[in-house]
């Protein structure tokens, strides 16, 4: 793991509150998987919808960081579709629609692994840095 995600909520495998998400390019998809449980609902065992969200930006965010690019959100958009009970198996994706000198635009979606059904996507453009990220500036 890179120095630079060690502490982060959604991936670490370092941090022990990390939601504990996995990310790899297949193609040219970004896919993931995140199983939120009894402690991640908003309410009566429906996942938060501000995790989804998380899991939404962080697929899409992967989708730069493992082709070699670092970028933080400047804007997203996100639709739920249905409500996800908590102990759901997700498979999160993210893809590019459009990209330009330092901007991305980037599609993702949460699909309920056993049913098939979408149930959040969301579109972001990400601003990429033009050097490594430093914290503390």
């Amino acid at each position: 793991m890179a120095e630079e995600t060690a502490h982060c909520i959604a991936c670490s495998t370092t941090n022990p509150q990390s939601l504990g998400m996995r990310f790899e390019m297949q193609g040219d998809r970004c896919l993931g998987h995140y199983t939120p449980t009894a402690e991640h609902c908003g309410w009566r065992g429906v996942t938060h919808g501000g995790l989804l969200f998380t899991a939404l930006d962080e697929v899409m965010a992967n989708w730069l960081w493992l082709q070699g690019m670092a970028g933080f959100t400047a804007r997203s958009e996100v639709r739920y579709r249905a409500p996800v009970a908590t102990g759901t198996a997700l498979r999160l994706e993210a893809w590019c629609l459009k990209q330009r000198k330092r901007v991305v635009d980037l599609q993702g979606q949460i699909v309920d692994e056993r049913s098939g059904e979408v149930v959040a996507e969301a579109e972001a453009r990400f601003m990429l840095l033009e050097g490594p990220p430093t914290l503390g500036e």
